[in-house]
């Protein structure tokens, strides 16, 4: 059956839509220093200009508890920013994403009062059908013919035997093919889509899941399964389909063990199976996660500032990755916000996912199915946000923010006051415009930085590019690590580490701020630094610790005498523990 509607207008509704699924998905080009920079701006301009389509005379009063939650955590973000250390480029950045997911999330509500809703959804779910099927393809090429990959037009997979799609990570393929299911059982309830087509598409749609051998991918499938089990509103064709999920799942994943054993081809889901850590080191940073929430139970340690906190703090048995999340939506509210806080934001989303679950299942009709079908894919991500975080790229979270006002939007009386619906909606289009003309000015934005990265002949020197990247609004400590990292002379050390410190620390720039501190003679600061990246045994830094092993070695081998103590003193500043070791807070400096 065809997605596309007779009026022009609707055609319009349905390329925007395609596009706004479609393209940030296949977009496989990227510049650094961002992998998927260039995929969340093209999101974010076009889910802003999606809600234009979807305006109708309304109110923004629909989806109020969402809008509270997203309100608190932009002011935490605001707080951590003005209150405490974190840079006003990553804090600008947090405070505009959630504001494009409030306008997300009103012009899903506003979809709903118009007569065309079932329509604009039906058109949301074409989009999402049709991206899925596209990433089959991409799926497909990564794990059956992993040399034609060229990395611009179809990126490499960096896991033998997995598809990542363009994304370059399999779990935000599953997520995307997930909500593609959900999208064919909506298309056909709503009498959009033909069975035979929807049985192939959704065959389809999970065999790729078994592709990308993601576990959150497979945990997902089963709740597939449980809406079939729950919803007794859909056809039985419907719910059977969704039953046969796990099925498919488990015939299409022991056919790609028997095609890698004759054909001596990798299949990463064998892979996976043979892995010790099935967590694939979830419990151990949720562990460490607890510790800290221990430490901090009331105020956090500050929104965005996870990552500096917990590579800071002692964790002789953390895990050897460098982790900037907690993998867990309510475990990242908790240690970043503080109980408190993160207590009411849950409450006021799970307070909306009551709601809207509670009108799905009252509304009858077509209306219900859309209705209900948006809040499976709100669940889905909710789900996946348990086990990753794709609530933080705007390819996620904005369409998740429009489901989610779709499904929590209830009638309300017509405006008091003549025009009102007409003001509400006019400020809608203002807002999405802003979200619109927000994505263009990243783009201009994140040129000054991606500059720096370039190699091209004709580019001005170094130094200049990096003192022009670091006047950037949203991406200024990208220019401060290349600053600290690239061997140029560094103007203002104390301020340049400062802020790119809260972006994410890893092994080169825990090096680099350990010698910067230990030169300014901050030992103790310096040998804090060298004992943490010790903790992560991390090959990049062997180098760094190599100096350590001969001065050991001579300082056992003398006697306990004034040569011994003169071996001692010889070492290298990382070789030794600091005589105070500061916690992680005495590493914060607020921004100037």
């Amino acid at each position: 059956m065809s997605p596309l509607p007779a009026s022009p207008a609707r055609r319009l509704a349905f390329a925007l839509a395609l596009a706004a699924a479609a393209l940030p998905s296949l977009l496989a080009y990227n510049v650094s220093p961002s992998p998927t920079f260039l995929n969340q701006a093209l999101a974010l301009g076009l889910w802003g200009a999606w809600v234009f389509v979807g305006v109708a005379p309304t109110s923004w009063r629909g989806p109020a508890p969402l809008y509270g939650a997203l309100g608190l955590v932009a002011l935490a973000a605001a707080w951590s920013w003005v209150g405490g250390a974190l840079p006003a480029s990553l804090a600008l950045s947090a405070i505009g994403a959630l504001a494009a997911a409030a306008v997300l999330a009103a012009g899903g509500g506003a979809a709903r009062t118009g007569n065309k809703r079932l329509d604009l959804f039906a058109l949301f779910c074409w989009a999402w059908l049709v991206a899925g099927l596209l990433n089959v393809g991409v799926a497909g090429v990564q794990v059956f013919l992993p040399d034609l990959p060229d990395g611009d037009w179809i990126a490499h997979s960096g896991l033998p035997g997995r598809a990542v799609g363009n994304l370059r990570q399999p779990n935000h393929l599953s997520s995307l093919l997930l909500w593609s299911c959900i999208a064919v059982v909506a298309l056909s309830e709503l009498g959009r889509l033909g069975r035979r087509a929807a049985a192939l598409a959704g065959a389809a749609l999970v065999f790729a899941v078994v592709l990308t051998a993601s576990r959150t991918g497979l945990v997902s499938v089963l709740l597939l399964a449980l809406w079939g089990l729950a919803d007794r509103r859909l056809s039985r064709w419907a719910r059977a389909l969704l039953l046969a999920a796990p099925l498919l799942y488990a015939l299409s994943w022991l056919a790609m063990a028997q095609w890698a054993a004759l054909s001596q081809h990798a299949f990463g889901g064998s892979q996976r199976l043979a892995e010790s850590d099935i967590s694939s080191s979830r419990f151990a940073i949720w562990r460490d996660t607890w510790a800290l929430m221990r430490m901090h139970p009331w105020a956090g340690v500050g929104f965005g500032e996870f990552n500096f906190a917990w590579t800071l703090s002692p964790f002789p048995q953390r895990p050897v990755a460098f982790f900037d999340h907690t993998h867990n939506l309510p475990l990242q509210l908790a240690v970043e916000l503080g109980l408190p806080l993160a207590g009411v934001v849950m409450a006021l989303l799970l307070w909306a996912l009551w709601r809207a679950v509670r009108q799905a299942w009252t509304t009858h009709g077509d209306d219900g199915t859309a209705r209900r079908a948006a809040l499976m894919m709100v669940l889905m991500i909710g789900l996946h946000s348990l086990l990753e975080y794709p609530l933080w790229y705007s390819y996620f979270l904005l369409p998740a923010a429009w489901a989610f006002g779709f499904a929590l939007h209830r009638p309300t009386p017509a405006p008091a006051a003549p025009g009102s619906g007409a003001r509400a909606a006019a400020g809608m289009v203002l807002a999405a415009l802003a979200v619109v003309l927000g994505a263009a000015f990243s783009v201009v934005d994140y040129a000054r930085v991606a500059v720096i990265f370039s190699s091209s002949p004709d580019a001005p020197p170094l130094e200049q590019r990096i003192a022009d990247g670091q006047r950037s609004v949203f991406f200024a400590h990208h220019a401060d690590y290349a600053e600290v990292t690239s061997g140029v002379p560094v103007r203002d050390p104390a301020h340049a580490f400062d802020r790119a410190a809260h972006y994410l620390l890893d092994t080169r720039f825990m090096i680099a701020w350990a010698r910067s501190l230990a030169e300014h003679g901050q030992l103790d600061a310096a040998r804090t630094l060298a004992a943490r990246l010790r903790e992560f045994h991390n090959a990049d830094a062997r180098e760094f610790f190599a100096a350590c092993a001969p001065a050991a070695s001579a300082a056992s081998a003398a006697p306990a005498t004034a040569a011994a103590s003169a071996v001692v003193t010889a070492q290298a500043f990382q070789c030794e523990r600091p005589a105070h070791a500061p916690g992680w807070q005495a590493f914060l400096t607020p921004p100037r």
